[in-house]
């Protein structure tokens, strides 16, 4: 049952409706990989948490202050890395918003179920989201008392099938494709489900559970009065709050008390998105002053991370990955290393650079094990709990030997996938086409001294171990972006 506080959102409704296994730093060692199915630990005086994901869109790697920025400062996100862990290695499943959101809400490679690019938005295909054969976080909290709730981005499918509140949510508010206007009096008045096009979609009023409403304001704004409204009125139980900011996503809109703080930007885009995340940085802010408030600060994990890095290319939003190589889009540490901290007072260390590789995959992981959650045997789990990681002395046990990525072709009856990429330790394999690349990141974090020619037994076998990977997982089964109508089968839980 949807309880937001409608008036302080400026809405009116028009109507109702242990460790894992850890493996040592690799040194020439070939791991399997396959998943491991998450296991139980017991950690005493720690009861069940609350869990907040704080996820922004398109946001460049060197965008926050605990990544370096100086031109836009972000003073109340930085307060989860410093008073929490940073993870400079913090990397998510994929380079664009869907298929990522998809790894990040199951905690598993995506190409485990066919989800290697963005999704068809079109609402009346039923087969155009999350397979229904995946859990969500969501799912697997809710049979632990959590009280789940989205807010913002869904992207997880336009069709009811694949509405939130069919994925284990229990409340949502927001909008279920992958991008919005951001001024709430320029939505019209069109049903999702008669929407002809994304642009469309863009513009539609946004939803308060399955319902669409008359809405007023800044959405980056009423996405951050309607967390701190969740999290009020659920102080006395357990929540699970998935709070997905569309900013600094296009279109690039701000409003000036945002803008104005920032006269030494000249570049008119950078500045727009300066005032994006100076909007997200405040509602950052609101959320954790209101778990202090409300006296459950130390009994809540807070993660933030960005889905992807900056675009540089299609639809540029002024963000930045330097010192990192390339952008949204590509398996370049600029596509998939991102700003990624963890809060838990009392719980984690805090103040601390966490200095091996992390996932977004291992949120999941992370929540199920501190809820005592059951996970499906047949669908284990690419990632892990953290908390063990985190908490080892001189962190000698790296959560992950290797993560893998790939990329398909922009076509729905193409299965090849032109680029791939892994990660083992700080040694990185990229392929592009025919081009080939090996780099150390310890010494070259920008990717720019191929040691393909130079180690060459390496290179064989980091290629070999991302073809093998790549061979476990499944051809695109989700109708892709570009298509629209496509033939109606059923997509069976």
């Amino acid at each position: 049952m949807i309880e937001l506080n409608l008036m302080r959102l400026g809405v009116s409704v028009l109507s109702t409706a242990m460790l894992l296994g850890g493996c040592l730093a690799p040194d020439g060692a070939v791991a399997s990989s396959d998943p491991v199915p998450v296991s139980p630990i017991t950690v005493p005086t720690l009861s069940k948490p609350n869990i907040i994901i704080i996820l922004t869109d398109d946001q460049g790697y060197a965008d926050v202050g605990f990544n370096g920025s100086k031109d836009i400062p972000t003073p109340h996100i930085d307060r989860i890395a410093n008073e929490g862990v940073r993870f400079d290695r913090g990397y998510v499943s994929f380079p664009v918003c869907g298929p990522s959101r998809a790894g990040l809400l199951t905690g598993r490679y995506q190409s485990r179920f066919g989800y290697d690019l963005n999704s068809s938005e079109d609402p009346t295909n039923p087969r155009a989201g999350l397979p229904l054969s995946e859990n969500t976080i969501a799912d697997v909290l809710k049979p632990e008392g959590y009280t789940n709730g989205i807010l913002g981005k869904w992207h997880m499918g336009n069709h009811p099938i694949f509405h939130p509140h069919e994925r284990g949510f229990d409340e949502f508010f927001g909008f279920t494709n992958g991008g919005h206007n951001y001024f709430a009096d320029r939505y019209n008045d069109i049903a999702v489900a008669d929407a002809k096009s994304s642009g469309q979609l863009y513009n539609t009023k946004l939803m308060l559970g399955t319902e669409q409403i008359e809405t007023s304001g800044y959405l980056t704004d009423l996405l951050s009065d309607a967390a701190v409204d969740f999290v009020t009125r659920n102080k006395d139980e357990l929540f699970f709050l998935y709070l997905a900011y569309n900013a600094p996503h296009a279109p690039m809109q701000a409003p000036p008390r945002y803008t104005d703080r920032f006269p030494d930007i000249e570049d008119p885009t950078r500045k727009i998105y300066a005032g994006m995340i100076a909007a997200v940085d405040d509602g950052v802010g609101e959320i954790l002053d209101t778990l202090k408030a409300q006296g459950i600060d130390d009994n809540t994990l807070v993660f933030f991370l960005s889905d992807n890095g900056g675009p540089l290319k299609r639809a540029k939003n002024g963000s930045i990955n330097k010192p990192l190589r390339g952008g949204k889009g590509d398996l370049f540490e600029g596509g998939v290393r991102v700003p990624f901290a963890a809060r838990w007072p009392g719980q984690i260390p805090a103040g601390i650079d966490y200095p091996h590789v992390v996932s977004a995959l291992d949120i999941m992981a992370t929540a199920a094990e501190l809820a005592g959650a059951d996970i499906d045997n047949d669908k284990p789990l690419d990632g892990v709990n953290l908390i063990p990681y985190l908490n080892e002395p001189a962190f000698k046990t790296v959560p992950h030997q290797r993560l893998f990525w790939r990329y398909r072709e922009n076509s729905q009856d193409d299965n090849s996938y032109p680029r791939v990429g892994m990660v083992e330790g700080t040694s990185k394999y990229v392929k592009y086409g025919r081009n080939e690349m090996l780099f150390n990141l310890e010494g070259d974090k920008g990717e720019n001294d191929n040691l393909k020619d130079d180690d060459k037994k390496r290179h064989k076998r980091l290629k070999a171990a991302q073809q093998e990977w790549s061979d476990k997982m499944m051809d695109q089964q989700v109708p892709i972006w570009n298509t629209w109508s496509s033939p109606n089968t059923p997509n069976k839980r």
